[in-house]
């Protein structure tokens, strides 16, 4: 494949645009910027589909040819595209086998004004979450259960962070995202607009089941979930209005984080959409 007019074949590692996307994986760089990678043919699709959200596409020669229908609607909505070597692409992965694409992506957060005086059904708060593949899981969950916004405290992971990008599988792009959350602030925001606050705790007094049966998540619900080891601290969880458990009803200890937030999220989004 030769290359386009607005493409230029890089075949450096030591390549100015690619020391400068690479420098990406730091979370600092990240903020200073406000861009972060986005790789594999599923990112890049999301967000090339937004005008300018996408600036920089990376592509190999061979995954140019492959997805070449992703590379022209990156080209039509304003994006660098420039074909790499396999080795190049591979320096700004995190991944052992890559896909031959990483674009470089402006920040998609929202302020949370903004994102709150929409309508609110099913929120998602993370508080404390500090696994970047979890906070993508639990994006990609909240996603599908159909949640109108994810809001993350300042105390969780990065969600640009590549893993965390690479595990919600392009759900980052589509939903509102809100970061750098102070919770006190953001549950009494919620209560205020009618919105109920369940923490997902194991040991909360509450049952996920009981809650469904009684039609208490048809109501307005922003579901916390904490850390992936120790779960939400006393002062969190006393912002909720209900700490719930997720029941176990076989032998097992426990569930992980991404597992238990896709119970609670489904069983909300159940209820919400009976009523």
């Amino acid at each position: 494949m030769t290359a386009g007019p607005r493409e230029a074949a890089i075949s450096s590692v030591k390549s100015t645009r690619i020391v400068a996307a690479r420098r990406l994986a730091s979370r600092a760089f990240r903020a200073k910027q406000r861009l972060f990678l986005a790789e594999g043919p599923q990112a890049v699709r999301e967000a090339a589909a937004e005008p300018g959200l996408l600036t920089e596409l990376f592509a190999t020669e061979q995954a140019a040819e492959r997805y070449a229908s992703e590379l022209e609607l990156a080209r039509a909505h304003g994006a660098s595209v420039a074909i790499a070597a396999e080795e190049v692409l591979a320096s700004l992965g995190d991944t052992v086998t890559g896909q031959g694409l990483v674009g470089v992506c402006r920040f998609l957060d929202r302020p949370m004004s903004e994102v709150l005086d929409g309508p609110l059904r099913l929120v998602v708060l993370l508080a404390h979450v500090r696994d970047p593949g979890n906070a993508g899981s639990v994006l990609r969950a909240a996603d599908a259960a159909g949640a109108d916004a994810v809001l993350v405290s300042g105390e969780s992971v990065d969600v640009y962070n590549p893993k965390a990008v690479r595990a919600s599988v392009g759900s980052l792009f589509h939903l509102p995202v809100v970061t750098g959350v102070d919770l006190p602030a953001a549950t009494a925001a919620l209560r205020e607009r009618g919105v109920r606050v369940l923490a997902a705790d194991g040991a909360g007094e509450a049952d996920l089941d009981d809650e469904a049966d009684s039609g208490a998540l048809a109501a307005p619900t922003c579901w916390m979930f904490g850390n992936e080891a120790w779960g939400l601290p006393d002062p969190v969880l006393a912002l909720a209005d209900e700490a719930v458990r997720v029941p176990i009803h076989g032998r097992a200890e426990s569930l992980n984080l991404a597992t238990a937030a896709a119970v609670c999220l489904y069983a909300s989004a159940r209820a919400q959409r009976r009523r």
